[in-house]
């Protein structure tokens, strides 16, 4: 097998020990040895990362491109993840994984929860977990590939979307795939509570999949069932910030059922509530130091991707498409939203058209709702009602104003500092529309704007977080750390340059700045500083 000489770096080897100068020696997929300045031995080929730092391949544990990966040419979408130095993602997260697949859900795919993660049509040729993981290494992935079962997949399987509760055959027949998934090599179990079906789940149905998930020593990760003050999850009531009920709702479950919980992208959504943030981190930091275990995750960004319903109402959802039309429910949803907008801080200046969903409006991709407003002679809500009517709920948007904006980032920076803090894109990597500057730029951002220039943190601590970390918590035990026997994923970067190219208004971010090489298994995918067109190197990761 080949071997590759990695020479004169600045190694910083993931466990968060004090980065040293050295070399690294691969052989065929493998690091060989992990060596201080001195001996040098020959290789095959070598490459001198003299002045610049040798880390382990970035993780992403908080991923959406599992569901483009079954297409023949992910790669198109994808490649943006290695030339960010991301070699490994977790998939299968916010409740939506997809596999296992029934007859039930696959009648359910034209909804915008399933078009929102692929905008390419797909067969779905697979039933089980097994079957799709299959198909995924057939595909040859772009990166290394673990993946979640998702809640809301499982019980797709069993009923309707709308339907609040299960009956005991349809949760026994849920837990019993949840069961098979695990033992087919899913890594852990997803809920996405914020959304339908998982909105509806009740505490004691809850309860029961998390019993599953410790039973199989899986954790659970959760984008939890409000991310604000004010939310359409809950009924309206002021005693409670939404968002804190949620988190201590899910933290009573885990509790309860002794499974290990991951926050899924910890965000404060809306102005007024950013002020609920340093109330849930003590939440959190109480909680770990009662012995739960228990962290979160989050992205450096004050936007995050999501469908244009997100924000609508349980009781609008439920009676779509009927609502677009009946002129009771909408004068109903107006005053609603006006009402939660001002509550939560928000406004229509807050939405940015990520992908409109529809062919003949794709020159609305990057722009904000009050913009198209203004050209369409509409209101903002009417403007919302129309593209989400007329593209069946699949237009894809940006939200801003998510734990800070530009120039006032005090909330974003108290979450991406903590140490119980790990780091994801939560991106959406599409084949078309406006890219989310997260799916390009995210570990060069925390690298070098949050690393570098703002010195929140170590360059060590960092990429602990962003590798061995986030290894740990899935349960990968031969990534994640540069030392001998482990898999070779790495990336060599530049410190004094490393950082993404930022979007400016509707035009989309750029590729990042400063990463040299991206080596996953072995293989050289990003090769002084060019993406290497037709290289596949990834592997499916069975936990």
């Amino acid at each position: 097998m080949k071997t590759l000489l990695i020479k004169n770096g600045q190694i910083i080897d993931g466990t968060g020990k004090k980065s040293f100068s050295g070399h690294i020696l691969l052989h065929g997929t493998q690091i060989k040895s992990v060596l201080e300045n001195g001996y040098m031995p020959e290789a095959d080929e070598v490459i001198d990362a003299t002045g610049k730092v040798i880390s382990p391949g970035f993780i992403d544990m908080h991923s959406h491109s599992d569901w483009v990966l079954p297409c023949e040419d992910h790669d198109l979408a994808m490649k943006c993840l290695p030339e960010q130095g991301i070699t490994t993602i977790i998939g299968g997260n916010c409740g939506f994984s997809p596999a296992p697949i029934s007859e039930n859900m696959r009648q359910l795919l034209n909804l915008s929860h399933f078009t929102l993660m692929n905008d390419r049509p797909l067969d779905y040729g697979w039933n089980s977990f097994e079957e799709y993981l299959n198909r995924v290494e057939k595909t040859r992935p772009i990166v290394n590939t673990a993946h979640q079962v998702g809640h809301a997949s499982l019980r797709l399987g069993q009923a309707e979307i709308h339907q609040k509760s299960l009956s005991k055959d349809q949760l026994d027949a849920c837990l019993k795939s949840l069961t098979l998934s695990f033992e087919q090599g899913a890594c852990a179990l997803s809920f996405g509570l914020g959304y339908e079906p998982g909105m509806y789940s009740s505490i004691t149905e809850l309860e029961a999949f998390c019993r599953a998930a410790a039973s199989a020593n899986k954790p659970i990760t959760v984008h939890m069932k409000a991310l604000s003050r004010i939310s359409p999850t809950y009924p309206p009531t002021y005693l409670k910030p939404h968002n804190i009920r949620a988190l201590t709702e899910i933290i009573q479950i885990a509790r309860n059922t002794g499974v290990r919980l991951q926050l899924s992208h910890l965000i404060f959504v809306g102005r007024n509530s950013w002020s609920t943030a340093d109330r849930c981190l003590r939440i959190i930091e109480n909680e770990k130091a009662r012995g739960m275990d228990i962290k979160f995750d989050a992205f450096p960004y004050t936007f995050g991707n999501t469908t244009i319903t997100a924000f609508l109402p349980s009781w609008f959802l439920s009676k779509l498409p009927q609502a677009y039309t009946n002129k009771w429910n909408k004068i109903l949803l107006r005053a609603e939203l006006l009402l939660g907008f001002k509550l939560v801080g928000f406004s229509y200046r807050d939405f940015q058209i990520m992908d409109a969903g529809i062919e003949k409006w794709q020159e609305l991709n990057g722009y904000r709702i009050i913009d198209i407003a203004r050209k369409w002679g509409l209101s903002p809500f009417e403007t919302v009602l129309k593209l989400s009517e007329d593209s069946n709920g699949q237009t894809v948007v940006l939200f801003h104003s998510y734990s800070g904006e530009p120039g006032q980032e005090t909330v974003l920076e108290n979450v991406l500092k903590h140490d119980l803090c790990l780091f994801e894109t939560d991106a959406l990597t599409r084949f078309g529309g406006y890219p989310n500057s997260a799916g390009l730029g995210t570990f060069p951002k925390i690298l070098g704007e949050y690393v570098r220039n703002r010195k929140l943190f170590s360059m060590e601590n960092a990429i602990q977080r962003m590798t061995s970390a986030s290894a740990e918590r899935f349960g990968i035990q031969d990534r994640g750390v540069l030392s001998a026997g482990k898999k070779a994923d790495l990336v060599i970067f530049d410190p004094t340059l490393i950082d993404e190219t930022p979007a400016k208004d509707h035009n989309p971010a750029g590729r990042p700045k400063g990463i040299s090489h991206v080596i996953i298994n072995g293989t050289q995918v990003v090769k002084n500083g060019e993406y290497q067109k037709g290289v596949r190197a990834g592997e499916v990761l069975r936990c």
